[in-house]
């Protein structure tokens, strides 16, 4: 009888070992894995910072086309005003009557 009761608290102190031990094990792998979400959370804002810029480059290059592009519309617009209002109104004033075509 006394055997078993030695054999009690013996099991008692492995099962609390164990359990410590999982609870740290657990500990550790929350800590990796904190540590490596960080780690990939800042290499992802290094790689959008690195490839934003290049948007963004090319962003204003195209900006800068697309307004050179518009003053040289508005410009020849400008130049070409008169003859094309000329050319509406004797368009809209200056009626050709033409009989159909028989079919």
């Amino acid at each position: 009888m006394t055997h078993r009761l030695s054999a009690r608290p013996l099991r008692s102190c492995k099962s609390v070992v164990r359990t410590k031990r999982v609870k740290e094990a657990r500990d550790d792998a929350k800590k990796e894995i904190a540590d490596y979400k960080a780690a990939k959370e800042d290499e992802y804002t290094k790689f959008e910072a690195e490839h934003s810029k290049g948007n963004k480059q090319a962003e204003d290059e195209a900006n800068k086309e697309a307004d050179k592009q518009i003053k040289q519309i508005t410009e020849v617009g400008r130049s070409k005003q008169d003859a094309v209002v000329r050319e509406l109104l004797a368009a809209v004033f200056d009626v050709n009557t033409v009989a159909p075509a028989a079919a």
